[in-house]
């Protein structure tokens, strides 16, 4: 009877633990599904970053090339005689005050508004946080 009653503990015991692996089985393959979405989301999302950061740099390559169109006018209009003279003392002044305000701090030498956003933004858009193995991608992908 003793050796009956640890062969049914026993049996309990491994019954308890069978329904304890089940349980353990259909978390495990629950979070792996969960890991596999989240893993498309954050390919999704740095795709998203590097098409967003391309589209920055284009605009701030088109942004400098018109500012520096506008400054080649200004410079045209304020040093061509004939320019100064068809601009009168008020307007001289107006355009020195603009291109004071916008062209000068926007062209000055040696600093880009692309190394400012750059610096402003380091720690939303650093390359450092956002790297990633794109062999990795491929062999979950598949």
């Amino acid at each position: 009877i003793q050796i009956a009653r640890c062969f049914e503990a026993t049996r309990q015991k491994c019954c308890r633990l069978e329904q304890d692996g089940c349980r353990a089985r259909e978390q495990l393959a629950r979070a792996e599904a969960e890991r596999a979405a989240l893993e498309v989301k954050l390919k999704h999302a740095r795709n998203q970053v590097e098409v967003e950061m391309k589209k920055r740099h284009r605009a701030e390559a088109e942004l400098e090339k018109q500012e520096r169109k506008l400054q080649l006018i200004f410079e045209f209009l304020m040093q061509e005689p004939s320019g100064s003279a068809a601009l009168t003392g008020e307007q001289r002044s107006i355009l020195s005050a603009l291109a004071g305000r916008r062209l000068r701090g926007a062209l000055a030498p040696g600093r880009s508004r692309s190394s400012v956003v750059d610096e402003s933004c380091h720690s939303l858009l650093s390359h450092s946080d956002i790297s990633y193995d794109r062999t990795e991608d491929d062999v979950v992908g598949k």
